[in-house]
């Protein structure tokens, strides 16, 4: 069987192309036990979504996104991420849950990259 591809079905093969790379959500990986480090804030979770890392940390009320630092390895084909505190918190009140967005763009990762946190996570307990 012979086929041709018209000029209209290549620029339409290529779009759903593109806008497939653009559809998809980076993986995120745990770091293997042994691979985290302790000196790192720990995250109560990690989440990637289609534009963005969210991290959720703990706080005594006044942590904010600027409170955190951020550097980024690549390592064996994966995105290294790993997340400090540029400050202690000096606030006092109840521990709370704080949400932080880190976009893609801002910590250099895209849609293609294997994402592995360097932090612990911890998971609730049940």
């Amino acid at each position: 069987m012979n086929f041709v591809l018209s000029r209209r079905g290549l620029v339409l093969a290529g779009a759903a192309l593109v806008l497939a790379g653009c559809a998809t959500t980076p993986v995120l990986l745990a770091a293997a036990p042994g691979e985290a480090f302790p000196e790192l804030e720990p995250l109560l979770a990690a989440k990637a979504g289609s534009d963005a890392l969210t991290v959720r940390v703990a706080s005594k009320g006044c942590a904010t996104k600027a409170d955190f630092v951020f550097r980024v390895d690549r390592h064996d084909g994966h995105a290294v991420v790993a997340f400090a505190r540029r400050r202690l918190e000096t606030c006092k009140g109840p521990s709370v849950a704080v949400e932080l967005r880190f976009t893609y763009d801002e910590l250099g990762l895209t849609h293609a990259d294997r994402i592995v946190i360097a932090n612990k996570v911890l998971t609730p307990s049940a």
